[in-house]
């Protein structure tokens, strides 16, 4: 990709976003933080993340039985 490319493919980028009204970002901005995955999981790997879930499963299996 020639220099000359790439600058015109950022301007282009630059021009669509700036062309969106402001609500509009907001929204596309809100919808990619909610698909990503929880932070432990990002963090840690899926491992960590699936004790946490066992734990907090048998915790309140616990406290029902009481």
């Amino acid at each position: 990709m020639k220099t000359n490319d790439y600058v015109k493919f950022v301007t282009q980028q630059v021009v669509e976003y700036a062309d969106q009204p402001k609500s509009e970002r907001i929204k596309k901005r809100q919808e990619k933080k909610e698909a990503r995955p929880p932070a432990m999981h990002r963090w840690f790997g899926l491992v960590p993340f699936a004790f946490l879930l066992v734990y907090k499963k048998n915790r309140n299996r616990l406290q029902k039985q009481k």
